[in-house]
């Protein structure tokens, strides 16, 4: 079989594999918010960002060819990523105590294991409404993270575009396709795959509260390993 090198392990891939694809199925972490397994790869996230060659590309966009030399974990990229996420944290309004989805959220997981201990910006604290209109499911604006999971989910695998992105900058939003814009109007039902995607806590079944208590969750009890730190700065 075909392979290339991660931090100069061999990764076997076949015709039309991401990088992203064949390194999750050898057992390799790659940092990522957007990707999934069932899904088109969209590159919206680039916490997945590697080094091919020298140069900065999407493991989730970039595809396997034989003998590439692909750096995932470096202190460069550790800083680069440990920003991305700062931003994600500053953008929206993530109190992570308080969320259901602590223990099970891949914003939080990646945070600790990127060393995040703090902003390093200004919290911009938008007001966004929360939509529970729904009688099965809560959307949560404060927490969405714009990686286009729900949306694609609903797209390709259900066959309903439930959702859509829409504005520009800072009012980018995650839009619902009904009459009135909310999800309780929409086509969107409890057992779809969309339902179930979101990697935060944006998008979350409604009567179902910490039915799986903190501290048995899969990040608490499957904690990521700790990458690379900046040498020139640690843990932020």
């Amino acid at each position: 079989m075909k392979q290339f090198f991660l931090d100069g392990a061999p990764v076997p891939f076949e015709d039309g594999d991401t990088l992203m694809a064949a390194a999750t199925r050898a057992g390799h972490q790659v940092p990522h918010l957007c990707w999934h397994p069932q899904l088109a790869p969209s590159g919206a996230c680039r916490l997945c960002t590697v080094q091919v060659d020298g140069r900065m590309t999407a493991a989730c966009t970039t595809r396997a060819s034989e003998g590439l030399e692909v750096h995932n974990h470096t202190p460069e990229l550790t800083a680069l990523r440990r920003q991305l996420t700062q931003m994600l944290f500053v953008e929206g309004n993530h109190y992570c105590p308080g969320c259901e989805k602590s223990g099970n959220c891949e914003l939080q997981s990646t945070a600790y294991a990127l060393g995040m201990a703090d902003m390093r910006h200004e919290l911009l604290m938008p007001q966004r409404p929360v939509d529970a209109s729904h009688p099965d499911l809560w959307l949560d604006h404060n927490r969405c993270i714009l990686c286009k999971l729900c949306l694609r989910a609903s797209r390709e695998l259900d066959g309903k575009d439930v959702f859509a992105i829409g504005g520009y900058g800072a009012h980018t939003q995650l839009l619902v396709n009904a009459p009135d814009g909310r999800l309780g109007a929409s086509a969107l039902q409890a057992d779809d795959h969309a339902a179930h995607i979101c990697p935060v806590g944006a998008l979350l079944p409604k009567r179902r509260g910490f039915a799986i208590p903190i501290g048995q969750r899969h990040c608490d009890t499957t904690p990521p390993p700790p990458l690379p730190q900046d040498a020139d700065h640690g843990p932020t």
